[in-house]
């Protein structure tokens, strides 16, 4: 996979925009849940008062908290309070709309703020506390009841602990010291829940409407999630964007990429790949590869964020319930390694197997005529349904085995959430933890599993784009033995077309020998060269070497005395025109395959080079003309009239050198002699080059090569081979009677 990197770096400005999406993303879903919890703790269970130090007082309620105060603490809450009287304008305003009965009390403002606040909250929660606390042992000795507890949103008689003022003020020393130190080693959060309840109360000895403070508590925070939730929603669907912008680039560029590596091949290279695992590459592993880049990505990202992020938030919440969040992720990595350990080789496997079933199918359908001429119809249906078992066996390994991790998966996040909630339970309590704080917890907790979830998803789609990483860059990184040379030469124009050979041999790849042993002749404009021999005497290899579809592996090929190797391909074969064994026809029409030579000809060199093809007696029977659609391969007309449309093709290029690889072997006789009769004037200038089986369809040409086992023994007109070639003399007993002998 790391071997594609090179195809990220173009994008890399819209990857790096959609990490920061995802971060901001993450950082919002992990605040969520935190807003959550303060709606619970503070808005409901609170009545929306957050604060420790009471916003504003009475001075007897301020002499009432002095009292549950040491030194330190007295002095470290001068200077938080101001009173009433003494602030501005704008600070009464501010007061009175929150506390409307602040000005008749002479009520103390907290006007403290940074530091001197936090410290202000220490000291007027730590005395809340111990003033609660004492209330509550002076009722256990009388043995009543407080009215409110720190547990009991209660109402707390304000007025009334004002007239216990005195009788507290005379409690001995002692009893003040061990309120202060039972609140000093009190945690915070029985502190700030009793707190909220003084609070409470203090605000409604001063006017001051305790629902509305609630009712306000909760829809500011609210509106806040909502604002959050809108922006999360904005940076996921821009992080999707930005991921599907890059996959989908990443993709176009390796398909156009490997596209141009294979069309830049030559048939060595051809060789090496089948054509069904060439498309299987090209089209199944590059959407692996874009998944990644798409879908992997954004989960590799986001995934390692929202489980970091979870975990400390989570531990901020309650450290001791961490082993929970440990134990979950130990079981889900177990759980992960099993699936690795088993399904990562069948992932390896998927991709070959879809090429063999590639295969199978298209070799049965390209040769459909042939699977129904030999009545193997049931043969081809079994060797599918072989291929198509084989990959449908894996499949169904790594779809069940992927089915089987999610149960798991569920089973420990239900379990996780059952232990969370029931050790919070003890928790709330023994007023160690908040309600709001549980089910914070909680989430954060599913946060991290849902990203181990996420990690064990990119385990599963890693390995296969890794696979199919592999299979593009073998493409990619095969190199064609065909290329073009660094200081190629050039004709400057067009060239005169003299082809040569000069002892040249081939040998294909892994062959143990040559193919094509010492061949040399000269093939010149204006004249006919033909070739013929027997099956394999390396005919169409020979005459591959010309356009370099092969190169040759000694001596050398030249056109008008300049090496072919030292020429572009681009150059060599515009001065080629190549007709094949195989009449190959494009989808579009009868005129846009015969101007696939030369995009520029006009409707008249059409029909001249369909007229000398002998194509226009069947191009004229039809309805649309030259406009006739052809369908692809060709296979809506017939095996010769693909040969002639291709020959046709070839002649509207009009090139200085023409190669016909055994191209009128579907013709009848009849349209053959009338095809090299009318082809004759046309090439008058140029080399034609022409491979055949038939003796009659080369009689008449001024050089005839005769190949044996890929050497040259016998070159000659035809009636000298007849004299001197006992090979060429053999073919042509058995294809010609005694009259035409003579």
């Amino acid at each position: 996979m790391l071997k594609l990197t090179r195809y990220f770096k173009q994008y890399t400005g819209m990857l790096l925009l959609a990490i920061v999406l995802l971060f901001g993303q993450a950082m919002l879903e992990l605040n969520l849940p935190n807003m959550m919890s303060n709606i619970v703790n503070v808005g409901i269970q609170k009545s929306g008062i957050e604060e420790v130090a009471p916003k504003a007082l009475s001075p007897n309620a301020y002499a009432l908290f002095t009292l549950f105060m040491d030194e330190e603490d007295f002095v470290a809450i001068q200077g938080a309070y101001t009173f009433y009287d003494t602030l501005d304008a704008g600070a009464k305003t501010k007061t009175d709309k929150t506390f409307p009965g602040a000005a008749e009390a002479g009520a103390l403002v907290l006007t403290a703020e940074g530091e001197a606040k936090t410290e202000a909250d220490g000291v007027m929660g730590r005395a809340g506390y111990a003033l609660v606390s004492m209330l509550q042992k002076m009722a256990e000795d009388a043995g009543t009841e407080l009215g409110a507890s720190s547990e009991t949103a209660a109402d707390f008689d304000m007025d009334m602990l004002n007239q216990l003022l005195p009788v507290l003020a005379a409690q001995p020393e002692s009893v003040f010291q061990e309120a202060i130190g039972t609140a000093r080693q009190t945690p915070d959060t029985m502190v700030t829940a009793v707190s909220s309840v003084l609070n409470k109360a203090l605000y409604q000895q001063l006017g001051a409407d305790p629902g509305a403070m609630q009712t306000g508590y909760i829809v500011r925070t609210g509106l806040v999630m909502i604002l959050l939730a809108v922006i999360l929603m904005a940076c996921a669907v821009g992080a999707t964007f930005c991921f599907a912008r890059f996959g989908s680039g990443v993709a176009r560029d390796l398909r156009r990429d490997v596209f141009a590596r294979v069309s830049a091949f030559s048939n060595a290279e051809m060789d090496s790949f089948s054509t069904s695992s060439l498309i299987t590459r090209t089209t199944n592993d590059v959407t692996q590869v874009q998944m990644l880049a798409t879908m992997g990505l954004r989960m590799l990202v986001f995934a390692p964020i929202m489980g970091t992020g979870g975990v400390i938030m989570a531990l901020r919440k309650s450290p001791g319930m961490s082993w929970i969040l440990g134990a979950a992720v130990a079981l889900l990595l177990v759980v992960i390694l099993v699936l690795l350990k088993f399904v990562m080789p069948k992932f390896k496997l998927m991709q070959k197997l879809l090429d063999r079933l590639n295969q199978v199918a298209r070799e049965n359908l390209s040769g459909i005529m042939v699977v129904r001429a030999f009545s193997n119809q049931k043969f081809q249906e079994e060797r599918f349904e072989k291929a198509n078992d084989a990959y449908t066996k894996n499949s169904l390994f790594v779809g069940r085995a992927m089915v089987t991790m999610m149960p798991f998966m569920m089973l420990i996040m239900n379990f996780t959430s059952l232990f969370i909630i029931w050790l919070g339970a003890d928790q709330v309590a023994a007023s160690a933890m908040q309600v709001g704080d549980i089910m914070a917890f909680l989430q954060y907790a599913m946060h991290v599993i849902m990203s181990f979830l996420f990690i064990a998803m990119m385990f599963v789609m890693v390995p296969r784009a890794s696979v199919s990483a592999e299979r593009i860059n073998e493409v990619l990184r095969s190199e064609p033995t065909v290329k073009d040379p660094e200081s190629p030469k050039t004709f400057g124009g067009r060239a005169k077309g003299v082809v040569a050979f000069n002892d040249v041999s081939f040998r294909y790849k892994g062959a143990g020998e040559d193919a094509l042993a010492g061949i040399s002749f000269t093939a010149e404009p204006g004249k006919t060269t033909a070739f013929i021999g027997a099956t394999g005497s390396g005919k169409t290899t020979l005459v591959n070497l010309i356009p370099r579809f092969y190169d040759a592996t000694g001596g050398s090929v030249t056109l008008d005395g300049v090496d072919v190797r030292q020429l572009t391909q681009h150059e060599l074969r515009a001065n080629v025109g190549y007709v094949p064994q195989k009449g190959l026809l494009f989808s579009g029409t009868i005129a846009s395959n015969l101007r696939y030579g030369n995009e520029n000809a006009t409707d008249t060199e059409l029909r001249e080079a369909a007229e000398i093809a002998q194509a226009t007696e069947f191009i004229d029977t039809m309805e649309d003309g030259f406009a006739t659609a052809i369908a692809q391969g060709g296979t809506n007309v017939s095996g010769g009239q693909r040969q002639r449309l291709s020959i046709a093709r070839a002649l509207v290029k009009k090139p200085p050198v023409y190669i016909f690889d055994d191209s009128f072997s579907a013709l009848d006789f009849a349209t053959d002699a009338k095809l090299r009769a009318a082809l004759k004037p046309y090439t008058q200038d140029a080399t034609v080059l022409i491979v055949a089986q038939r003796v009659s369809t080369i009689m008449t040409a001024e050089q005839i090569v005769v190949l044996d086992e890929g050497a040259v023994v016998g070159i000659g007109t035809h009636r000298q081979l007849l004299e001197n070639c006992q090979a060429y003399r053999e073919i042509a007993e058995s294809q010609l009677s005694k009259e035409e002998l003579a």
